[in-house]
């Protein structure tokens, strides 16, 4: 059955998951959040990849990914963290995407390790963000991931 048929064509999948992924970095954003704030990043984080998952590419998929793992990440939740950092890289590597979607994929991974405890983890996928980060061709994308890195190596 296609989207179509499903009662949801291909631009509201498209609207809905931008505008979901857009509102979960509002909610990432706030230094504090209630309770049901969480409640709707976590909601909103896999509403996004759900609609990604009917129009869109690995590239989409795995940025989804990303997002809902950090959402588990400051959540201080390191199981589904973990999960979803494993779903990221293993799609970058899946699909040859490089450049800051891969020093994310290792950022995730970083994050959720420290989150879990884990300091040699974290440390080795620092490391390999780190290194990925080196062929950024953006200077401010590779700056902004740099940054993200060292806020990893502050939870340690």
């Amino acid at each position: 059955m296609s989207a179509s048929e499903k009662g949801i064509d291909q631009e509201t999948h498209k609207k809905l998951a931008i505008g979901l992924f857009n509102r979960v970095w509002d909610l990432l954003d706030k230094s504090e959040r209630t309770q049901d704030e969480a409640d709707t990043m976590v909601h909103a984080a896999h509403a996004s990849r759900f609609h990604w998952g009917e129009v869109g590419t690995p590239l989409e998929f795995e940025r989804g990914e990303w997002q809902i793992s950090r959402v588990y990440a400051v959540l201080e939740r390191p199981e589904p963290a973990l999960f979803h950092a494993k779903r990221c890289l293993g799609i970058c590597e899946a699909n040859e995407i490089v450049d800051f979607d891969i020093a994310f994929a290792y950022e995730a991974l970083a994050r959720a390790h420290a989150v879990a405890g884990d300091r040699a983890k974290a440390e080795e996928f620092i490391a390999l963000a780190e290194k990925a980060a080196e062929s950024i061709e953006d200077e401010g994308n590779r700056d902004y991931t740099l940054s993200e890195v060292a806020s990893v190596k502050e939870m340690l």
